[in-house]
């Protein structure tokens, strides 16, 4: 995987764009649509931190940091996913004003930005299920990052307020549904990295594979 490391690389940083932009963007505008989809960015961005990581570490990838990225990427996405949620559920019954066109730029920048991550995770995604599962949450993102975008509108047309919470929730109840069905469908791989068969050259050209 060391040929990888340079696109892996860039899908960190870009990746860290989109989530201290739409963060930043949505506290601005009081979107919690924009900072759902801010902190499902984030975890996405520590699972990729741990990924980077592993495959520059010296004597191959650490088991370790590979399981760590899965539980980034999986159970704490899905517990941040449940407060926000809540947090989605309060500002419904509680609306405040929301800068509308605010959400529809950014979330359209970031789904241009998620497809983009998506893509520079395609081939490392080909030999490794950390990886892979990286690669699928980033072409989910893109939908997700859309979402905002469509209560930016809904917003601008109808003044309604609470459109944006009831958004926000509805990315959290995907979040939650997607991410569990996956760590059911590849648990061995993604909580137990021992299992993973990772090809990967070394810094002489060689493969390694470990089991």
């Amino acid at each position: 995987m060391a040929h990888y490391r340079r696109a892996v690389g860039t899908a960190v940083a870009l990746n860290t764009g989109i989530f201290i932009v739409e963060g930043a963007a949505g506290y601005q505008a009081n979107s919690l649509a924009l900072v759902m989809d801010s902190f499902h960015n984030l975890s996405d961005e520590l699972a990729l931190v741990c990924l980077y990581l592993a495959f520059i570490w010296s004597g191959g990838p650490s088991r370790t940091l590979l399981r760590s990225a899965n539980i980034f990427n999986s159970v704490g996405l899905i517990v941040v996913s449940a407060l926000l949620l809540w947090q989605a559920f309060e500002r419904f019954l509680h609306p405040v004003p929301v800068q509308g066109l605010v959400p529809i730029v950014v979330g359209l920048a970031a789904a241009v930005a998620n497809f983009a991550v998506a893509r520079l995770l395609l081939k490392p995604s080909e030999n490794n299920a950390a990886f892979r599962l990286a690669c699928i949450h980033n072409l989910g993102d893109v939908w997700v990052s859309l979402a905002p975008v469509g209560a930016g509108l809904l917003l601008v047309l109808t003044g309604y307020a609470f459109v944006d919470p009831l958004v926000a929730g509805a990315i959290a109840l995907w979040i939650i549904v997607t991410t569990a069905r996956e760590v059911l469908e590849s648990h061995d791989e993604l909580i137990w990295p021992a299992k993973i068969v990772c090809d990967h050259a070394d810094s002489d050209g060689a493969n390694v594979r470990t089991s």
